[in-house]
């Protein structure tokens, strides 16, 4: 039987975490104190490397980094257009790759329930703090109407320290996108063909190629598509 720490126990703990399995044990900790199947911290960087600690198995995270199922995720995409607390019931889980995702996930031992906090940090760091749990959609839903506000607390507890902990994944300084290049960037992610974007612009074709070029070179990225993607997970354009 799981014995339940004291929450100011758990956040004298996560100061005093030294580093990556010590932020694990305090996942354990906060997942035993409100009862629930998982407790998650999960920092994706802008080449799609990731960070993080929690109560999820090592065979579902080595599965979801091989399978490469932060492609697919519903939880992550939905999460980077959003600034607020997501339950995972209010996200896109209609394609057939997304419902096999899910149903690969509770095979592996995730709860059928989820909200999670998309976290924002220095430079267009991009985080996840999540809670997981098997129960009924009312259950839930209670749960995380008591709880929403000590858990976007904790998310951001969790994220101060990891920053700290890991200060050789901290993002470098950003360089800011024009207007114009947020505009060409934003039109370019909704799905517009280059033309389409020069017309609702009010630009030449030549004009939108010089401020994407300019952009992909501000982001550091390889072509427009991944220029796109960057803009998006550093939050210097919003979908």
């Amino acid at each position: 039987m799981r014995i339940k720490p004291h929450l100011e126990q758990i956040w004298e703990r996560l100061a005093q975490a030294d580093g990556q399995a010590a932020l694990g044990q305090v996942s354990e900790a906060l997942r035993d104190h409100y009862g629930i199947s998982h407790v998650v911290y999960h920092w994706i960087d802008t080449a799609g490397g990731q960070y993080g600690c929690g109560t999820y198995g090592p065979l579902w995270s080595e599965r979801y980094k091989n399978r490469n199922y932060l492609r697919i995720d519903p939880v992550v995409s939905g999460c980077y257009r959003r600034f607020e607390p997501v339950d995972w019931k209010d996200l896109d889980w209609s394609s057939s790759a997304a419902r096999k995702f899910r149903c690969d996930a509770l095979d592996h031992g995730l709860g059928n329930q989820g909200f999670s906090v998309p976290i924002r940090g220095p430079h267009g760091q991009f985080a996840l703090f999540t809670t997981n749990h098997s129960c009924s959609d009312a259950v839930w839903a209670d749960f995380a109407a008591r709880h929403r506000r000590d858990l976007i607390w904790a998310a951001h507890c969790f994220n101060e320290k990891a920053l700290a902990l890991a200060s050789d994944r901290r993002p470098g300084a950003v360089q800011a996108l024009s207007p114009r290049e947020v505009d060409a960037m934003t039109l370019l992610a909704v799905g517009y063909n280059r033309a389409q974007v020069a017309q609702r612009l009010s630009i030449s074709e030549h004009t939108l190629r010089a401020y994407v070029e300019s952009a992909r070179f501000k982001l550091g990225a390889s072509n427009t598509t991944h220029a796109v993607a960057r803009a998006l997970s550093r939050g210097l354009i919003v979908v």
